[in-house]
């Protein structure tokens, strides 16, 4: 489509299950939406083989067939799709404006901001070539995956003893990866896990390594001890980076309301931000959960409150 000085009762930045969830109510709410779902369309799902934790696929389903199948469902009650990427938005005065890389321009009414956050990755090659083959940044999503293997989680905060944690009820064995001498996760999190029987700790080491084959996936892993410097090998067929998130606000510091961490603020219950207008749903403004199907309830949320927003500016 032609995006040219158009003006839109409401745009939804990113195509996520929040965002495209938000579509769909409010298309049905006949509000036309626009998703401008970026270049990484369908969000991090698009990178995961099988979800098996969204309710109504007892079998499971591929990440990128279940976008489609969202993006289908959007598209069927009238939502409209623009690839490109927002460069620059103006929220300081009503219609907001949104600069598209191409320089054209959008106008709206209501902002839907469904942006996300991205993993932090080790920056490894073989950490990519095997990312949904053994390699992992979500325990919870993918844990399942790996019952009775014996699996390692890198990081040393609050973040990889929960997933060390919640891995050690599903796996064989669980080793925390950490290239420091003393985690930086609560005291209460850190007994919990150097006091269970199923974790094992490997202080000052730093992963080397992803190894494997394109038929099998991961195989094993090299790591690095950083005082002695010796690289060891060991039989381990899954691998979970838990060092943080980054919300995708990039875009929008110094114009909305952030938090420490940098993710959107929201009024407590709602998806409202500090901007009236604009609403904020999924891994965005949510630093806790980072689900998929919690990322899809707030985005409903943020389209029945744009809805009922644009129906109180109507007068």
């Amino acid at each position: 489509m032609s995006t040219k000085e158009q003006h839109h009762k409401l745009i939804i930045l990113g195509s996520g299950p929040a965002g495209l969830t938000a579509a769909i109510y409010a298309a049905r709410a006949i509000l036309k939406p626009v998703v401008v779902s970026g270049r990484e369309a369908g969000g991090q799902l698009m990178i995961t083989s099988d979800v098996e934790n969204y309710p109504g696929f007892p079998e499971g389903i591929k990440g990128p067939e279940m976008m489609d199948l969202l993006k289908a469902q959007a598209a069927r009650f009238g939502t409209e799709f623009f690839s490109g990427d927002v460069i620059d938005v103006d929220l300081s005065q009503r219609p907001f404006k949104l600069t598209l890389e191409n320089k054209d321009t959008l106008s709206c009414d209501s902002l839907i901001i469904s942006t996300g956050a991205s993993a932090r990755w080790l920056g490894m090659d073989s950490e990519k070539e095997y990312s949904g083959r053994g390699v992992s940044a979500c325990a919870t999503c993918d844990g399942f995956f790996f019952r009775d293997q014996d699996v390692a989680v890198v990081g040393g905060g609050d973040t990889a003893l929960e997933e060390a944690l919640y891995l050690a009820n599903i796996c064989k064995s669980v080793t925390l990866i950490h290239r420091r001498d003393e985690f930086r996760g609560s005291k209460i999190m850190q007994k919990r896990a150097v006091d269970h029987e199923k974790i094992s700790i490997f202080w000052d080491t730093v992963v080397d390594e992803v190894l494997g084959n394109p038929m099998a996936g991961m195989t094993s892993l090299k790591v690095k001890n950083l005082k002695t410097e010796k690289v060891t090998e060991h039989p381990i067929t899954g691998l979970f980076i838990a060092i943080g998130h980054l919300p995708n606000t990039k875009l929008f510091k110094n114009k909305l309301a952030l938090n420490e961490n940098g993710y959107v603020k929201v009024t407590p219950g709602t998806t409202y931000t500090s901007v009236e207008g604009v609403f904020a749903s999924g891994d965005v403004q949510d630093h806790v959960y980072r689900q998929a199907v919690t990322a899809a309830g707030t985005g409903c949320m943020a389209a029945i409150d744009a809805e009922r927003w644009l129906a109180e500016q109507a007068g």
